[in-house]
């Protein structure tokens, strides 16, 4: 697994941050920052630790697809620790195999601090080489929608 890392500052409390990007109080606020990934990515599930999450989208034949995850760690306001286990394809859950292995049991984490009204977000991923470049370009401008929906 390679790690990457993203840091964005919004200028916006935490508990504003952590509530949009969970999509807490609107699951539209999660759905409208990851956009980037796909346009119809949204999550079933819940956020509480240990819980099982589904990240989840539609591809381009209209069949729903994503992440089988589990919230390893959820301190509220400070850090949130994903890790991802399993393919969600066909209406269902793979979580063995070839498709699996290669990238089972990366963690996707969070991490939250404030000062003086303005929250740094760091983020740390681990992914597979295929998805280096992908991710460098397309998580710093799901961050980015993230700033614009916090600081609005």
């Amino acid at each position: 697994m390679n790690e990457l890392q993203f840091k964005t500052s919004i200028n916006a409390p935490v508990n504003k941050i952590y509530d949009y990007m969970l999509g807490i109080s609107n699951k539209s606020t999660y759905e409208q920052w990851v956009s980037v990934f796909n346009p119809t990515s949204t999550y079933e599930g819940s956020w509480d630790k240990g819980s099982k999450i589904l990240f989840l989208g539609l591809d381009e034949n209209g069949e729903k697809g994503g992440m089988v995850s589990r919230i390893i760690e959820n301190n509220l306001y400070q850090f949130l620790s994903i890790q991802h286990y399993g393919l969600f394809m066909g209406n269902k859950e793979i979580t063995e195999g070839p498709e699996v292995e290669k990238w089972a049991n990366g963690l996707e984490n969070y991490t939250f601090e404030e000062n003086n009204g303005t929250t740094t977000i760091t983020v740390d991923l681990q992914i597979t080489e295929d998805l280096i470049d992908y991710m460098n370009e397309t998580f710093p401008k799901a961050l980015d929608n993230l700033k614009k929906i916090c600081e609005e």
